[in-house]
């Protein structure tokens, strides 16, 4: 995974008391990561589909979708998430977030962050790409499960 590469090594210690252990560098040490950058417009062109959040990077338990990507046209669903707040960056193209009392449109190069508990839509009237900084934990469609809902993401 591109930006995210753990060393994926073991390591064994003998010390004079004959005592031995190992440690996994990829599950101990997993907040050292080997750093790359990431073009943003060559992990987008590797998916097509809508309303399917990509992993493309993590930050501090953050995922950027840890870095999340998704295209979305058309309109998502009404939700909201309980615990976690939602920071939308624009890419490419623009969209409306609907509010129950306004609605807000978020333009290429601007970002929106929803609280926790604030009910709302995304909807795009053209094919918008967009960068989610969100918990890891976070599902798509937060407080409601259907077709859209996207528990296990794609690492990209």
């Amino acid at each position: 995974m591109s930006g995210l590469r753990k060393p994926n090594t073991s390591y064994f210690f003998i010390f004079p008391s004959n005592i031995i252990f190992s440690i996994d560098i990829h599950q101990t040490l997993s907040h050292h990561y080997i750093m790359e950058k990431i073009n943003l417009a060559e992990k987008f062109s590797q998916f097509s589909d809508y309303f399917n959040p990509r992993i493309a990077g993590e930050l501090n338990g953050q995922q950027v979708k840890q870095v999340k990507l998704v295209k979305f046209q058309g309109e998502f669903v009404w939700h909201h998430h309980d615990n976690e707040d939602e920071l939308f960056y624009v890419s490419k193209g623009s969209f409306e977030m609907h509010l129950r009392d306004k609605i807000i449109t978020i333009n290429e190069g601007e970002f929106l962050i929803v609280p926790r508990g604030v009910e709302h839509k995304p909807v795009a009237k053209e094919e918008v790409e967009i960068m989610l900084f969100e918990p890891a934990s976070t599902v798509n469609t937060g407080n409601i499960e259907n077709d859209l809902t996207k528990k296990e993401l794609q690492i990209i």
